[in-house]
């Protein structure tokens, strides 16, 4: 397993105008999940996208640490955290890594929120966590066929040669810089909001040993997502339901998310994309400030 004595803060140190702290959570099988956590007022769990990390809201947190007390999150293997040999990382194991955090953490009246894979895990971790998560807020909900296939001519090639049996180890090796900032500007309408330091930084925890591993499971996994939709009817917190005009997902398909649950508010961002945490973090700001 890939340790750091103490939990990288290089590039949050960045944005976070030093505010807040950045640590490990130790799980029950000794291994460690990084997190950031700034600000006051009641709890607020934020999960990243595919091929992310905590800093992917970095545009938004400032614009809420005085309404809530964040909890933002590196998913198993992603990020900082660190990296198992052997791990799986199908929805049931990265669910279980948030029901665990949340309770080890001791939380309550929580706000689950995330977007893409996060939204997804957001609405499934309320139904373990539904004595302790007051709302979900999921914008972009990764939970249908092809996902960032759907992105560019790219994208498609990509996800779907590190998916192929053998080679799809040696691909997982492979992601110069121009290949990953074409990639991700397939989940924009402003291609010019994607950073340039965070997508920097991406590259850097990519490099780290086993990540490409941890990066073919993920994308090899994301199958699980579309089936873990099942789950959704047993969600009993009130769900304020984001989608982007131009997100990747179809209209029938954001339809069939919203009818499988009880209690829900259904909102559109128009002119953005898959990201919306980046391209229009004002709004997804004045979200969550309006679902505290």
């Amino acid at each position: 397993m890939e340790r750091n004595e103490s939990p990288d803060a290089t590039y949050t140190r960045t944005w976070s105008n030093g505010r807040g702290e950045v640590r490990f959570f130790t799980r029950a099988d000794g291994s460690r999940l990084r997190y950031y956590t700034v600000g006051t007022g009641p709890a607020l769990v934020l999960m990243h996208t595919v091929r992310g990390q905590l800093d992917y809201f970095q545009r938004v947190i400032p614009q809420l640490w005085d309404h809530y007390t964040a909890y933002a999150l590196d998913l198993p293997g992603m990020g900082w955290s660190d990296i198992v040999p052997g791990a799986q990382y199908e929805e049931p194991q990265l669910r279980a890594a948030v029901v665990e955090f949340v309770r080890g953490l001791d939380l309550h009246d929580v706000t689950l929120s995330g977007e893409s894979l996060g939204g997804a895990l957001s609405l499934s971790a309320s139904i373990d966590l539904k004595d302790r998560v007051s709302r979900v807020v999921a914008f972009n909900s990764y939970d249908y066929p092809e996902g960032g296939k759907r992105g560019n001519w790219i994208a498609r090639l990509m996800i779907t040669a590190v998916r192929m049996p053998v080679l799809g180890a040696l691909f997982a090796t492979i992601e110069p810089l121009p290949v990953l900032r074409a990639i991700l500007r397939g989940g924009y309408v402003d291609k010019s909001k994607l950073p340039e330091d965070f997508l920097a930084e991406l590259s850097r925890s990519g490099r780290r040993k086993g990540y490409d591993k941890v990066s073919r499971a993920i994308f090899r996994s994301l199958k699980g997502f579309d089936r873990a939709r099942e789950r959704y009817p047993r969600v009993s917190a009130p769900v304020t339901l984001v989608y982007s005009e131009n997100d990747w997902s179809k209209p029938a398909e954001r339809d069939r998310v919203a009818n499988a649950l009880a209690d829900v508010q259904r909102i559109t961002v128009p002119r953005t994309g898959h990201f919306s945490a980046m391209e229009r973090p004002d709004e997804m700001a004045r979200i969550l400030r309006d679902a505290a």
